[in-house]
């Protein structure tokens, strides 16, 4: 009987994981991973209340429970990452980085010294063998697919793992949870990012980065107000300007960062240009199956998402050198440095990279 160790969060997706691989008759082995310890605004250990679900529910099913410690590994490799890229004014994405260094990386490792054959996880997504290369697929729920989260994998972590609910809609878990008296059946999904929570984000990252107040300005210059900090904003954003109501009385929008002189720029309406882009410079390439869909310099075709939930985008992409360069057929909205460009043909998604520059003209 070959053993699987699946990370359990203490949510109903990695719940019912366990469950079905149960079933399917392996050897199953929960394992929770602590990667943060730090009570939220409430006082509250959230990290404490997610480990006694999983001990609940690991006892419903009847399987083993462990919990691993990866606060280290975690600060080093994912939080370091997040204070940097916010220092630089950027918007990181740091639950990418966690799926690479820690999930497939650092439990991975862990799962192998139990003795599994596989780890499991409880991602919306699928995986299969094409040709004899393991692909990473969209999960199939369209809107519960966590495949962009996942780009930054490579194919021999893909093999090695087993997603369980990928094939299933969330409301089928949920009733599979609650037809087998699973505790987290009804528990509500954990949004953002995992060291934050619940908690206001201006407020946390007041703890670990500075407040650098400055000017808020317009293109031409004409200041409108000041801002507390240039890493507590990001493109497109609207809320929390503290300038409404002034100008011709429409909103305004964080069109860019000037961190030399540490200006937040400003601009009125949905409209402005300077909210749109066509062309996007991306770095820090990965690429699932080891190799780049295409040549260097020479163009194909894609699909793309520049955010999270976002449709699909189609576009060109072409690479060169260490970067890819990338055309979208329609206006891109607030394309945000240090955020994830993931790349797809039909179901299977492809890799990507960072988001360093846009422009509404080809970039050299």
């Amino acid at each position: 009987m070959e053993r699987v160790v699946i990370g359990m969060s203490g949510g109903v997706d990695s719940s019912v994981a366990a469950l079905l691989l149960k079933e399917q008759g392996y050897d199953v082995v929960g394992v929770f991973m602590k990667n943060w310890d730090e009570k939220d605004e409430n006082g509250v250990c959230t990290a404490t209340e997610d480990w006694n679900d999983v001990q609940d529910v690991c006892d419903t099913i009847g399987i083993p429970c462990y919990a691993v410690n990866f606060e280290k590994e975690y600060y080093d490799r994912v939080f370091r990452y997040f204070l940097e890229e916010y220092s630089r004014g950027r918007t990181p994405n740091p639950d990418v980085l966690c799926n690479r260094e820690i999930k497939f990386k650092a439990f991975l490792e862990y799962a192998f010294k139990l003795g599994a054959g596989h780890m499991a996880t409880g991602h919306f997504v699928r995986s299969e063998v094409r040709d004899g290369h393991t692909v990473l697929l969209r999960g199939a729920d369209p809107a519960k697919d966590q495949s962009y989260f996942l780009y930054m994998l490579k194919e021999a972590q893909l093999a090695r793992a087993l997603f369980p609910v990928g094939g299933l809609t969330k409301a089928q878990v949920r009733e599979l949870a609650q037809r087998h008296g699973l505790s987290t059946c009804a528990k509500k999904d954990s949004t953002g990012v995992c060291f934050i929570g619940e908690r206001n984000f201006r407020q946390f990252l007041q703890n670990y980065l500075p407040m650098q107040p400055g000017d808020m300005r317009t293109e031409d210059g004409r200041k409108v107000g000041e801002h507390i900090g240039l890493a507590y904003y990001t493109l497109g954003q609207r809320r929390g300007l503290g300038i409404g109501g002034s100008g011709d009385g429409r909103r305004w929008f964080v069109i860019d960062k000037d961190l030399r002189n540490n200006v937040l720029v400003v601009a009125q309406g949905e409209d402005s240009e300077r909210l749109y882009s066509r062309y996007t410079r991306v770095s820090q390439l990965t690429w699932i199956a080891g190799d780049a869909p295409a040549p260097e310099g020479v163009p194909f075709r894609a699909t793309a998402k520049y955010r999270y939930r976002q449709p699909d985008q189609e576009v060109t992409a072409i690479l060169r050198g260490e970067e890819m360069f990338v055309e979208s057929q329609v206006l891109q909205r607030a394309v945000t440095p240090g955020q994830s460009l993931v790349l797809y043909q039909g179901d299977v998604c492809l890799g990507g990279g960072i988001e360093e520059e846009t422009s509404m003209h080809p970039l050299a």
